[in-house]
């Protein structure tokens, strides 16, 4: 029991703790509101418009950008690399410019080879109306690059580049659109992807043939290609059809060529975007260069080329729209013929056990001097007009300087 005393010091406490209660309450209450009002006021800076930069594209939608080093008048051809986690000189274009070169213990992967690599350190690129300067170019050597797109590849534009801006490429018109880092509002009609970046933007989608997998990929612009896996994703998600028949075929990147098999699966998803009927490469990946587990592979350019992209790595967002060429068809051409300009020479280097061109009667250094009534001598021309498959197409070429006519019927993968 409590007496009057007791009773009359509960109900002064209970008061008490009643407006204390009321104090926090309004303080919070105030301190919310303020923060509120101070997120408000915060605007992010506007992006600006810095310029616009035309480029080329070769087969499988690679894009070359044409840029100047330093004070060097020469024009000089880069790939533009979103898979790639730096930027990069060719050791040739080096050795012609007479760059110090920086050893390094970084090492650079990929699909057939892993290296040290040395620096050329505080350079500056001059993009049309763009200079963008204090950047450390690790090198390798791009020969490889440069026989099978037929022009010197003198570097490559990634990581380093994409990180100080807002680009934006418009296949649509070839032309890539730079931009400040800021507030930038997106076009109607496309699909904002949130991708985890490292240095290279790693994208959820599915993938289905046999299976259904949802899972990550790089999205590589310097690929040119739709789909690339391991052969370690392949196996353990089961994603091919037993049935599936798979094209012996060659692929170049760092460290030379590797040995790939070349099909299709039935449908890749990014965003709310499906294709169907998808060329896919798998390959051995010794090297790790598609880093599984964590990731299934990588999604090349010829198909991130069917939108037209806004890539910013500031605010770790990738915008893409629909353009003009979603709907073109894939490449489902097969010839298991390999060539490369090799001193001026478009010379056959590879020929597939079993493909078109060991039927055909093609042989090693072979050199193509036409295909069809194309005489140009350009290797992008000439690849363009073999991606006619099921049917016979002539090409010309010099065996022990004698001219021959050889006739090949271009296979469907599909």
């Amino acid at each position: 029991m409590h007496n009057n005393k007791d009773l009359f010091l509960m109900k002064i406490f209970s008061k008490n703790e009643l407006s204390l209660r009321a104090l926090i309450l309004v303080i919070v209450l105030f301190s919310t509101s303020q923060q509120l009002k101070a997120q408000e006021e915060f605007v992010p800076p506007s992006s600006t418009y810095i310029t616009t930069i035309p480029f080329t594209q070769l087969t499988g939608g690679i894009v070359i950008l044409h840029a100047t080093l330093d004070n060097f008048e020469d024009s000089l051809n880069f790939v533009l690399d979103t898979g790639s986690g730096g930027i990069s000189l060719d050791s040739i274009t080096c050795e012609y410019f007479k760059l110090p070169l920086v050893p390094s213990d970084r090492v650079v992967r990929g699909i057939a080879g892993m290296k040290h690599v040395s620096f050329a350190n505080d350079h500056s690129l001059h993009l049309q109306g763009l200079t963008t300067t204090n950047l450390d170019f690790h090198i390798n050597n791009y020969d490889i690059l440069s026989s099978a797109y037929g022009m010197h590849i003198d570097g490559i534009i990634g990581y380093s580049f994409f990180r100080r801006y807002i680009v934006f490429i418009d296949y649509d018109n070839q032309l890539l659109k730079v931009y400040t880092p800021g507030s930038y509002k997106y076009p109607r009609g496309g699909y904002l992807l949130k991708p985890q970046f490292s240095t290279i933007p790693m994208q959820m989608a599915f993938v289905k043939d046999n299976n259904r997998i949802f899972s990550k990929f790089y999205l590589d612009t310097g690929a040119g290609l739709c789909l690339l896996m391991s052969d370690d994703f392949a196996k353990d998600s089961t994603i091919f059809k037993k049935r599936r028949k798979k094209y012996l075929t060659l692929a170049e990147g760092l460290g030379g060529k590797t040995d790939m098999q070349l099909s299709v699966i039935k449908e890749l998803k990014i965003g709310p975007y499906r294709f169907h009927n998808v060329p896919t490469y798998e390959f051995s990946d010794e090297y790790n260069v598609t880093n599984y587990p964590t990731l299934g592979g990588l999604i090349g350019n010829d198909i991130l080329r069917r939108f037209n992209v806004i890539v910013n790595y500031p605010q770790q967002e990738i915008y893409i729209k629909p353009n003009k060429h979603f709907l073109d068809s894939f490449d489902y051409s097969y010839t298991g013929l390999g060539f490369y300009l090799i001193d001026g020479s478009i010379t056959v280097t590879d020929i597939m056990p079993g493909s078109p061109a060991e039927k055909a009667g093609f042989l090693l250094g072979d050199v193509i001097i036409g295909v069809e009534s194309n005489f140009s001598n350009n290797i992008q021309a000439y690849k363009v007009l073999m991606q006619n498959s099921k049917i016979k197409i002539r090409v010309v070429v010099m065996r022990n300087g004698q001219p021959q006519i050889i006739y090949m019927k271009v296979k469907s993968i599909l």
